[in-house]
C-alpha cells in the first residue's frame, strides 16, 4: 500500500529523513508498523524529489528556508526497492533540502513495476504521491477518467491508479482550485466511484503540504519552523500527532493545520 512523506523546513540530508531515523523510509519499506488493507513489504520501486538550496539566501529572498524551496524540484525514481539501490545511500548523505517527497511503492495487483509508475509524481514545481488502492480499478473510475483532457490521459507517466489520482488533482489546479481543495475534491470523487478506496495523497509546490487521511494512517510533526507529514511517524517522539481519518493536513513552515474533507467539498 506504499508509504510517502513530505518535509518542509531548514535543509536537511535526504538521508535524515531515508536513512539516519529509527524507523526512516528505508525501514519502512520492509517493516512498516502502521500498514493497512494488507500488505507489508514495499519492494516495487521507489522515488525521492527535492527543491535545489541555492548556496546562500538573495538579497531579495533573505530567507535561507524560502530560498531552499526555490526552484523546480529534482527527482530521483527507480522500479527497485529502495534497499537495493547502491548509489542512494551517498546521494541522501550529500544532498540537501528544505522541501522533500520520498516513496516507496507496493503496487496495486495488475499494475506494472516501472520506474514511471514510482512516486513522486511531477508538473513543474508541483508533487504528487499516492498511498493506497483504488478497489475495481480501472472500471470503477472510467467515468471520472472520461472527465480529463485526451492528452492528460495518452501522457499519464504509468497505466496506475496512482497516476491517474494525479492527473485528476492536477485538473482541479489547472482549473484554479486551492491545493486543499484539488486533493479534498478529488479524494470524494473517487471514494464514491470508487467505495473503499483508499486515498491517501501528498501534494507539495515546495512551499505548502497538503496531505489527505481517507483509509490509511498519516502521522505529522510539527514545530521550530518545520513540518513533516508521514504515513507512519520515523521516530518515537511524542511530538507526533496522528491525523483523523476523513482529514486534510495543510502545512508550511509556520503552519500546520486540520480541515475535514467535508468541509471543501
Amino acid at each position: 500500500m506504499c508509504r510517502h512523506l513530505v518535509y518542509l523546513g531548514p535543509p536537511v540530508p535526504l538521508a535524515a529523513l531515508l536513512f539516519d531515523p529509527p524507523h526512516g523510509l528505508v525501514h519502512q519499506s520492509w517493516a512498516p508498523r502502521e500498514m493497512r488493507g494488507g500488505g507489508t513489504v514495499n519492494a516495487d520501486g521507489f522515488g525521492v524529489a527535492w527543491y535545489p538550496a541555492p548556496a546562500t539566501a538573495t538579497r531579495a529572498d533573505p530567507d535561507p528556508h524560502a530560498a531552499a524551496r526555490s526552484g523546480e524540484p529534482v527527482r530521483y525514481r527507480r522500479a527497485i526497492p529502495i534497499w537495493a539501490d547502491a548509489a542512494l545511500p551517498a546521494l541522501a548523505a550529500s544532498t540537501r533540502s528544505g522541501a522533500v517527497m520520498a516513496a516507496v511503492r507496493s503496487a496495486t495487483v495488475g499494475t506494472p513495476v516501472v520506474e514511471t509508475a514510482a512516486a513522486p509524481f511531477t508538473d513543474g514545481r508541483w508533487l504528487f504521491s499516492h498511498n493506497g488502492v483504488v478497489p475495481g480499478w480501472p472500471d470503477s473510475v472510467v467515468g471520472l477518467a472520461d472527465r480529463l483532457p485526451t492528452r492528460d490521459l495518452l501522457t499519464l507517466d504509468a497505466p496506475t491508479d496512482a497516476a491517474l489520482l494525479w492527473a485528476l488533482v492536477r485538473q482541479g489546479l489547472r482549473a484554479g482550485a486551492s491545493p486543499e481543495r484539488a486533493v479534498a475534491e478529488t479524494v470524494r470523487a473517487v471514494a464514491d466511484a470508487a467505495p473503499g478506496a483508499r486515498l491517501n495523497l501528498l501534494l507539495t509546490d515546495g512551499r505548502t503540504a497538503v496531505a489527505s487521511a481517507a483509509g490509511h494512517a498519516l502521522s505529522v510533526r510539527a514545530g521550530a519552523g518545520s513540518a513533516l507529514i508521514c504515513s507512519e511517524p520515523l521516530d518515537d517522539d511524542p511530538a507526533w500527532v496522528g491525523v483523523p481519518d476523513g482529514h486534510l493536513v495543510v502545512a508550511t513552515i509556520d503552519d500546520v493545520h486540520l480541515r475535514a474533507i467535508g468541509e471543501l467539498v
